[in-house]
């Protein structure tokens, strides 16, 4: 399939309505061949047409564009005459509608502070939109969970999130900036005093803009794919460079059980973190074999009943909806088989077909199962006492569907709910992290540190100059009145 767009300043929009139909299509640069499949979106002066070709047969919608009509309206009626044609001519509606924004629940929150009214914000998601009642209900529910979480932030609140971009091995589905430790094990040792080093200068980044911590997230990766004596000098490095005492979350990745020993998991409680995440994405040895996970379902077992033992009291698990090999079957016995051990968070991914995966490179879209039934199986969560506290959507994900977590009462995830709602400053350290600036006014800045991680370590003086834009933003504002000078 390809897609066709002409005549728009940006044809960003439609691109994407398209895409909610087809994944991947290619973007073309001249009309299509013929009979070639493929989607069209033409505007002249006064006047759109949409097109489609599948299967050789054609449908074409147009019609009017009143005179003078605001570029931002018009780009709306475009895609929605593209949107009710392309459900016409293929059977679906997506279960989403023509939203392609990724925060689907910040828009509520948003609609929420302009003074928006319940059924504004309904018809919004609904009529506009063609949201389908359930998922708005999903967001909806989600939104009305953050709240109260949310009114606890200050201009000053700031989260922590420091970079391990190591793993045993490297997932079909992974999009991610790591290196295996087999390739790149070398690597490990003037990493970690590297990064050690950047939390020393947030630290005092943090100080000078009289900052507040709220939340640490050491993700990767696999932050238990480095050693336990490498794991113990960052995690006192943090620990003497910030006051983990105060802070309302503290969480770890340690995600895979062929690389999380009893004596990381140790280490892990003796230095403060309060959450941890033990990732099975599922419970088939099946499918751990397809994705390219070296380790069993029963691996995981034990590597969770050992966390507990050690003392974890907070422990969240990821599964993924969609992985080759699974079933609709297959994902709900995964979802019984992790309510079985009543973790306090179940993440629930749709898989996402991203270009730098090998799944995209060595599998057709049309290789995975049912996921929309997958998801099905989460109304067993429900029952089981656990409500929706964060919700995001990618591109590229299957059927166009969604990330949720879930929660047990009073154990949901914060940095992932001010990571997603972009509530306040995330500073990141390690290679490939992205420090998100968030002002008083919602203004946001960005600071990028290298992607590699050998590129971090080399380029390290460059990393160092990058973080003084900390110091520029929060000269733009006066946090005491909350107002920028």
């Amino acid at each position: 399939m390809e897609i066709y767009i002409r005549g728009m300043d940006s044809g960003y929009e439609p691109e994407h309505v398209a895409r909610l139909f087809f994944n991947p299509a290619q973007l073309a640069k001249r009309w299509p061949a013929h009979q070639r499949d493929a989607v069209c979106v033409l505007r002249r002066k006064n006047r759109y047409v949409c097109g489609v070709r599948m299967n050789g047969l054609c449908a074409v919608r147009s019609a009017q564009l009143a005179e003078n009509t605001a570029a931002k309206q018009a780009e709306y009626e475009i895609c929605r005459m593209l949107f009710l044609l392309l459900c016409e001519a293929t059977g679906r509606r997506p279960a989403w509608g023509m939203l392609t924004g990724v925060r689907p629940v910040r828009l509520i929150h948003d609609m929420r502070r302009a003074g928006r009214t319940p059924q504004e914000i309904e018809d919004f998601f609904q009529k506009k939109y063609f949201v389908s009642r359930e998922k708005f209900r999903l967001a909806l529910e989600t939104a009305d969970n953050q709240r109260e979480l949310l009114a606890c932030n200050t201009p000053r609140s700031y989260s922590l999130y420091i970079s391990i971009p190591f793993c045993p091995s490297r997932c079909s589905y992974c999009s991610f900036v790591s290196r295996t430790t087999a390739e790149s094990g070398r690597l490990i040792e003037p990493y970690v005093t590297a990064l050690c080093e950047e939390l020393r200068d947030i630290s005092a980044l943090a100080k000078r803009n009289h900052l507040k911590l709220e939340t640490i997230y050491i993700g990767g990766g696999t932050p238990t794919a480095i050693s336990a004596q490498q794991l113990r000098i960052l995690m006192q490095t943090v620990q003497e460079e910030f006051d983990v005492s105060a802070v309302r979350e503290y969480t770890v990745e340690a995600g895979r059980p062929d690389c999380t020993t009893p004596e990381k998991l140790e280490v892990i409680k003796q230095y403060g973190a309060t959450r941890i995440s033990i990732n099975p994405q599922t419970l088939s040895d099946t499918v751990l074999h397809a994705i390219g996970r070296r380790h069993s379902a029963q691996d995981i077992l034990d590597c969770y009943a050992e966390a507990r033992r050690i003392g974890h009291k907070n422990i969240n698990m990821d599964l993924i909806a969609g992985l080759p090999k699974d079933t609709p079957e297959g994902f709900a016995k995964t979802v019984q088989g992790v309510l079985a051990l009543q973790p306090e968070n179940i993440t629930v991914h749709t898989l996402t077909l991203k270009r730098a995966s090998n799944l995209v490179i060595e599998h057709a879209p049309d290789a995975y199962g049912d996921v929309a039934r997958m998801l099905e199986s989460c109304s067993a969560l429900g029952a089981a006492g656990y409500t929706p506290y964060y919700l995001y959507r990618q591109k590229g994900t299957l059927q166009n569907l969604e990330n949720t977590g879930f929660t047990k009462p009073g154990f949901a995830g914060l940095y992932n709910i001010y990571i997603m709602e972009e509530t306040h400053t995330i500073l990141s350290a390690g290679a490939g992290g992205s420090t998100k600036l968030v002002g008083p006014d919602g203004r946001i800045e960005r600071i990028f540190n290298h992607k590699y991680p050998l590129e971090y370590i080399e380029r390290f003086d460059v990393v160092k100059a990058r973080k003084q834009g900390v110091d520029d933003f929060y000269e733009k504002y006066d946090l005491d009145s909350e107002t920028a000078d």
